[in-house]
């Protein structure tokens, strides 16, 4: 366990859905869901969309990796880019994988090697030399990381079923809520509960509150509506993410002008951005 006890986080993908990429996305990003979390000197990511590619390159050229990798879901964004992990493929590599038991019949081991198998994908999970350790839970469960990470879960409303994190380390709360749909006139209790006085906290804004009125049952949220989370739990900063992917630059421009102004503490979610607590 790590003396070092500062924490910092990384986003490498902050878009839902679908990855993105071009001339009209390059300022925020168009890579999937994936944040890299740093406690002391050991990692931890949320979520194995494509930003874990570019992720994955960052590391030291053939340096084995050790990482905790806790999935929000299994829906295919937040999964995809898993298989363009280099360090997965190193022997001296060791991946722990945890994720709620979203469907009794699956286990995400059994998830993750559905998706690389034929006729889906050339090289099977088995492939990957790295150790892997596969942990599913139940969402509400909590539990510990071997860096001494303490980890508490909860339920999201999303299809399939996904799971909120709150991470604690050397004094320092980050809590990751994607995918999940608000229920208007109300606040979910488990969300507030689980992001109360939490430094980070990151949310689920697929949506404005206009066009929500058109995707009401696609289980995602707003930004408006993770800004009243955000205020009424009393959180150090809001991060708006998992954007849609029709939101170009410049329209992420203008939420993230509103959002600021409706909430002076909101750093919208970029590729490239790293918080520092």
């Amino acid at each position: 366990m790590s003396t070092n006890k500062s924490v910092s986080i990384t986003f490498w993908g902050v878009r839902g859905s679908i990855a993105c990429p071009g001339p009209e996305t390059k300022e925020f990003g168009g890579n999937t869901s994936c944040v890299e979390v740093l406690c002391g000197d050991n990692r931890v990511i949320l979520d194995a969309g494509t930003g874990i590619r570019p992720l994955g390159a960052s590391f030291e050229s053939g340096a084995p990796v050790d990482v905790d990798i806790l999935l929000s879901h299994t829906h295919l964004d937040h999964i995809i880019g898993l298989p363009h992990f280099e360090p997965a493929y190193d022997e001296g590599s060791h991946l722990r994988f945890w994720a709620g038991k979203f469907l009794e019949e699956n286990t995400v081991e059994a998830v993750l090697g559905m998706m690389m198998k034929a006729p889906l994908f050339p090289v099977s999970l088995g492939s990957m030399a790295a150790r892997k350790d596969f942990n599913d839970f139940r969402a509400g469960d909590t539990f510990e990381l071997s860096c001494g990470a303490q980890v508490r879960t909860c339920a999201l409303n999303h299809r399939d079923g996904a799971t909120g994190y709150r991470i604690e380390y050397g004094g320092r709360t980050i809590c990751y809520v994607t995918d999940t749909e608000h229920v208007e006139g109300t606040h979910d209790e488990k969300i507030l509960s689980l992001i109360d006085g939490a430094d980070v906290f990151i949310y689920d804004t697929t949506y404005t509150d206009e066009e929500y009125q058109s995707y009401r049952g696609r289980g995602h949220s707003t930004w408006q509506e993770g800004a009243a989370l955000a205020e009424r739990a009393g959180v150090g900063t809001y991060v708006p993410f998992h954007h849609g992917p029709t939101h170009d630059d410049k329209f992420m421009t203008k939420i993230e002008r509103y959002a600021k102004d409706r909430l002076e503490n909101t750093v919208m979610a970029r590729e490239g951005l790293t918080l520092t607590l």
